[in-house]
């Protein structure tokens, strides 16, 4: 297995173990950051995600949110901020963060971990910005 995967494998592994279950997205973002990824571009409804990293990129297919062909819903930035406040207080799973989000018409989104932000893009490029703090996650190496 290449260095990059290996990185990022165990980042989200040790992500998964420890984020806690209420605002858990900025630590898992730190995770992702000291694992050497500076950006996350997620692509929906494929959920496919793009780590962009140190040394070169990494792509990780999901389960696509529909199949066949369905309209693109208009950006309601207030239902997209809904559904990101349900994220933060733990009242969503990932995957119902992933629908809720395309429901608001996000068709991708790229958190961006230097920046400490993500943001949002409906189909004609309108766009949300939304901030997160900085966490502490201790001194963990994810090459091993």
């Amino acid at each position: 297995m290449n260095n990059q995967i290996e990185k990022l494998q165990n980042a989200q592994k040790y992500a998964m173990a420890n984020r806690p279950s209420i605002g858990g997205f900025p630590f898992l973002a730190e995770c992702m950051r000291r694992a050497g990824v500076n950006q996350n571009v997620w692509s929906l409804p494929s959920a496919q995600s793009i780590y962009v990293m140190d040394e070169g990129g990494v792509v990780q297919q999901g389960t696509p949110l529909i199949s066949g062909m369905e309209n693109i819903a208009p950006f309601d930035k207030d239902a997209l901020i809904k559904a990101i406040s349900k994220e933060k207080k733990g009242e969503s799973t990932f995957p119902d963060f992933l629908m809720n989000s395309w429901k608001a018409g996000v068709v991708r989104y790229v958190a961006d971990f230097s920046k400490r932000t993500v943001t949002y893009y409906g189909v004609n490029d309108e766009s949300y910005v939304e901030e997160y703090p900085a966490v502490e996650i201790g001194d963990i190496d994810f090459t091993n």
